[in-house]
């Protein structure tokens, strides 16, 4: 019995190196560097956004075919993408210092509204429901060291908070805000009083902050940074005790003992096991369990960095992009550099969490 993309269907395996070699590409990619992409929290459509200035919506099948349904354009880079929850609304947020908005369920697949705006490029963005506020809100991260929060019916920030540095990544699940900023801040919120910090850390990472993902949960957060780890933290003193940090992304020659050290670009959680993804600018992506501290899958370097990484809703897809990232300067990106996303079937126990043994409880 075949699964999605003609794979077996549960196909348990107790080997921990994953296979690459039917992976999808998704048709008509990008025609600049990735910098996002993300699906649909309630149907098979992925947004890729891209230094091309656009922003792309696919439908994705069971046979891993993908088909263009919609583009709109920003007027400089966008650096990165999201849903609304219902799935009918697609933002961009670009480096022209403006967050961009289109409404699918209007039949619309050209154009984009206006939505939010900063004094710097806007380098991240997420729908939040925010508690005794009516409908979902955005919120949006800058490079002007703000947050601004937006109700999509007004063209003013309805609350903005001041970040000690520049907003590299931010994410949401629940009530809990994360946002990571330059010189290694991590600014917690509560968004039952999204107008202040909760709690602010320093990254428990000594390197430049890359990605915070949430926790399914909301209980907590990974980090990444640029010197090849990842850090899983959690928000509450009670629970400080499961705080720990990992090396990934690293390889060492043979011959040489010295390790090269790769940015970790992308964390993902699987929306089913609560277990997650990591992917760099070594070209390689692993799947963890943060729980049992274990690695449950590393799969073969990919052909170029991966800037961008997302489950699908049940979790049974992963999207990765294959894309520069600028970690070696300007200089390195050429016109031969391949830009172009894969669709990965997770099946058997890829993503499962290892089984709890003897007296773990």
């Amino acid at each position: 019995m075949s699964g999605l993309f003609g794979q077996p269907s549960a196909a348990a395996t107790t080997n921990t190196t994953g296979d690459i070699s039917k992976d999808v590409t998704l048709t008509a990619p990008p025609e600049d560097g990735i910098s996002d992409l993300k699906f649909s929290p309630q149907s098979e459509h992925l947004a890729v956004s891209s230094w091309d200035k656009k922003v792309r919506i696919y439908e994705i099948n069971a046979s891993g075919g993908s088909e263009g349904k919609a583009l709109f354009e920003h007027e400089q880079p966008v650096l990165g993408c999201c849903w609304s929850k219902d799935g009918t609304k697609v933002v961009g947020a670009g480096a022209d210092k403006a967050a961009r908005m289109m409404d699918l369920s209007s039949g619309n697949t050209t154009t984009a509204q206006q939505v939010a705006a900063h004094d710097a490029p806007i380098r991240c963005a997420r729908f939040v429901d925010i508690p005794q506020q009516q409908g979902q809100m955005l919120v949006t991260g800058s490079w002007d060291k703000t947050i601004k929060y937006w109700d999509l019916r007004q063209s003013t920030p309805i609350a903005s908070v001041s970040c000690q540095e520049r907003v590299y990544s931010l994410d949401v699940m629940n009530t809990l805000l994360v946002v990571g900023t330059a010189d290694r801040y991590i600014d917690i919120i509560n968004l039952s009083d999204p107008g202040k910090f909760y709690k602010t850390i320093q990254s428990p990472l000594k390197w430049q902050t890359r990605v915070v993902t949430c926790f399914n949960d909301g209980s907590g957060f990974a980090v990444g940074s640029v010197e090849g780890r990842c850090a899983i933290q959690y928000v509450e003193d009670k629970d400080s005790s499961a705080n720990f940090s990992f090396k990934c992304h690293r390889s060492t020659p043979s011959g040489t003992q010295n390790a090269n050290v790769y940015s970790v670009n992308a964390i993902s959680f699987h929306p089913q096991h609560g277990t997650f993804s990591t992917a760099g600018s070594d070209g390689t992506f692993h799947f963890w369990d943060k729980d049992a501290k274990h690695r449950l899958k590393g799969y073969p370097e990919v052909g170029g960095p991966i800037t961008a990484t997302d489950f699908n809703r049940t979790g049974n897809i992963f999207a990765y992009s294959v894309s520069y990232d600028w970690s070696k300067g300007y200089a390195v990106n050429t016109p031969q550099t391949v830009n172009k996303v894969m669709l990965h079937a997770v099946t058997g126990d890829e993503c499962k969490p290892r089984p709890k043994t003897g007296g773990r409880k």
